[in-house]
């Protein structure tokens, strides 16, 4: 990069790190000001903050990679972590976590087991899975910033001044580790000194600048496309269509998806049941939780899928420019920062390098931030020091921020790819965890026993099946989510169910659907309190269903304008935008009144 483009990095860092300076005192005044940001904030920018937050550079990479390989029909990938989420979000999902008012994933457990030894263990599981979960994030960022940031910054001539062999060996070398650990530094300085007030304020920042990166990109791409370009693409590269098997992968380095029409269907009933256990990327949690109220929560729901949108028109721009212009990539996973050094201009490219930093550092912050609030609030505080003061609980809040870092990184440097890490935490671990997340909001006869025993066994398993590399994705998934699902119904029956005013309170609170019969029955609620708070199931799945129908559109929308495919491209608008109007009268009409202040 030339000086200027090094210089606007630069200046952002400095921006975002002194937010941090001025947000501390705020933040510091109590743990939910940390962690929850006093739940003073508005709706909109907690969904831009935690959409942004899914819009990270590792991940943007991820998808740049599977997209160059797999064409469109790796939108079908996506279903693995869940990228409908936003339809379950807007349509009740939102509403059930605002409800359950508390400050984070793993205190809910005490909501709905109650706080003897079953909810304590099955607060304490929920409590490790997030921080396994959570470092693995930061190992898997790290991964993906060193890779994109060793494309850019010279350190090879910084290293032959130097004449102290260690460090010329770090610079060289080591040059893409050297430079994720002092990005990931940088960033959790910020996260630690201002707490969630920082990490909103920056994401909305975040979420201009990369909302700006991405349609430049798109532009750029859509600008130097032709007919005859165009025609270089792989055969079929603009299609959704499903083939059971891809031969063409047998023996390649992408072996994995030769069966793919087996993978398609584990890739979207794991993304059904996720979205249906719960927000799961854990600080998706937090942002619910610090809405104002349940109105608030459902508005991030809808909202929260929006400000995607261009990150999809700026992965379609990225592919198309490296396919079409011919760029060398011996790593797929690179392919995305070269595309970016080889076709911006001058001053652009530094403005963009700094949006998809930007990403990194909204997705990291997000991260850490909720990992620590799981170290402090379920695990430090109701373990060690119950009574603990507010200012000793920020402090524990600083101190396990930092840790979760350390052992991100101790994960980062053990894997050698993006697609390594995220494919272990999306489908191996995810297979661990994803029964017992569902159970707990849909059958009231799920204990803190099963719970527990669902989510540590899994678990197991999941860290187990790292010792068994040759194993194949669509054996591993089925059986550790029918061992988690064996652990999960037995352990609830083999023990006493929860107590009656422990299910009553919550039901009433919380109004889920499913299987709740035996409690929906013996719960007091006048006729006025039930019709208010009573969840249509019917109305329900239909704005799921319609939710679903206008995020895939809006996504696929501007992948194929960029790429000049425009029948399809404006198809996808129209069901877009039907899907929404029609979300007006099946959703918006009905969402909860705005809650006095």
């Amino acid at each position: 990069m030339t000086i200027i483009d090094l210089g606007i990095v630069f200046l952002y860092f400095a921006v975002v790190v002194s937010l941090g300076f001025w947000y501390k005192k705020r933040a510091s005044q109590s743990l939910d000001s940390y962690f929850l940001g006093g739940k003073r904030i508005h709706w909109l920018l907690l969904s831009m903050s935690g959409s942004v937050s899914n819009f990270d550079i590792t991940g943007t990479m991820w998808i740049v990679s599977i997209l160059f390989v797999l064409g469109m029909k790796s939108m079908w990938h996506h279903w693995m972590w869940g990228f409908m989420m936003g339809a379950f979000f807007l349509a009740y999902m939102g509403k059930w976590v605002r409800r359950s008012k508390v400050m984070t994933a793993a205190e809910w457990m005490k909501t709905r087991f109650g706080d003897g030894a079953p909810g304590r263990l099955a607060r304490t599981a929920y409590a490790l899975m997030a921080i396994l979960t959570l470092s693995s994030f930061v190992g898997y960022a790290f991964q993906g910033i060193g890779k994109f940031a060793s494309v850019y910054i010279p350190l090879d001539s910084l290293a032959a001044r130097i004449h102290v062999p260690w460090i010329q060996s770090l610079l060289t070398d080591h040059k893409a580790a050297f430079l994720a650990v002092l990005i990931i530094g940088a960033t959790t300085l910020y996260v630690v000194l201002g707490g969630l007030f920082s990490v909103v304020v920056t994401d909305v920042i975040q979420t201009i600048v990369l909302t700006l990166s991405s349609l430049l990109i798109a532009g750029i791409a859509w600008a130097k496309l032709t007919p005859e370009l165009l025609q270089r693409l792989p055969q079929d590269f603009a299609s959704l269509r499903i083939p059971w098997r891809m031969s063409e992968f047998s023996g390649t380095a992408h072996a994995q998806f030769e069966f793919f029409g087996a993978l398609v269907i584990i890739w979207v009933l794991k993304g059904f049941l996720m979205n249906a256990g719960g927000p799961a990327q854990m600080y998706d949690f937090q942002r619910f939780l610090a809405a104002r109220d349940d109105r608030d929560a459902a508005k991030i729901g809808a909202s929260w899928s929006a400000f995607l949108i261009v990150r999809w028109a700026m992965v379609m721009g990225i592919v198309l420019l490296a396919l079409t212009g011919a760029v060398g990539a011996a790593d797929s996973e690179q392919v995305m920062p070269l595309v970016l050094r080889d076709f911006l201009p001058l001053g652009l490219r530094g403005l963009v390098i700094a949006g998809l930093l930007a990403a990194f550092m909204s997705t990291f912050s997000s991260t850490v931030n909720s990992g620590a609030s799981f170290m402090v609030r379920d695990i430090w505080q109701l373990y060690f020091r119950p009574r603990a003061t507010e200012k000793q609980s920020v402090r524990a809040g600083y101190i396990a921020t930092i840790l979760l870092v350390v052992l991100g990184l101790g994960i980062g440097f053990q894997s050698e790819s993006i697609a390594e890490i995220w494919n272990w935490m999306m489908v191996t671990l995810g297979a661990g965890i994803i029964i017992p997340n569902v159970l707990r909001w849909y059958w009231w006869r799920m204990n803190g026993w099963g719970y527990a025993l669902g989510t540590l066994g899994g678990m197991s398993l999941a860290a187990i099946s790292l010792f068994f590399d040759s194993l194949s994705t669509t054996l591993v998934f089925p059986f550790i989510v029918v061992v988690s699902l064996l652990l999960s119904v037995g352990g609830s029956l083999l023990t006493s169910p929860v107590k009656k005013d422990v299910l009553i309170s919550f039901y009433q609170s919380v109004r889920p659907f499913g299987a709740w019969g035996p409690i929906k029955k013996i719960s007091r609620l006048s006729e006025e309190e039930k019709s208010s708070k009573a969840e249509n199931f019917g109305l329900t799945a239909l704005n799921v269903l319609l939710g679903m129908a206008a995020i895939g559109a809006f996504y696929l929308f501007p992948m194929y304008f960029v790429g000049q495919w425009y029948p399809s491209a404006f198809l996808c608008l129209g069901i877009g935008l039907t899907a929404v109007f029609i979300l007006r009268f099946t959703w918006y009409r009905h969402l909860p009144p705005t809650r006095k202040a």
